[in-house]
């Protein structure tokens, strides 16, 4: 399921509206609504590798709003700890 593994939010259950018409601002007759159906809001969830508190390195789903915050510590891919230490300080 798209569930955060952080902050545990969900998708939300809400309403497309297919409207047909055009607006009385811009000179018509107004907006007709010709069908509502439900869809879903996904979370924007991103597969992370996530360094925990007791070091443990797990790929875990996070939204993007928990990576923003703050809320994860994003562990350093091995490439870049490899490049890093092969560079010789002159």
């Amino acid at each position: 399921m798209r569930t955060c593994a952080i902050c545990e939010k969900k998708p939300i259950v809400g309403k497309s509206i297919a409207r047909r018409g055009l607006p009385k601002k811009t000179g018509g007759i107004g907006l007709k609504t010709t069908g509502i159906t439900r869809r879903r809001f996904y979370l924007n969830i991103q597969k992370v590798k996530v360094r925990f508190p007791n070091g443990t390195v797990r790929r875990v789903n996070v939204c993007v709003k928990c990576l923003k915050t703050g809320s994860v510590k994003k562990a350093a891919s091995p490439k870049l700890l490899v490049a890093a230490s092969s560079k010789k300080p002159k």
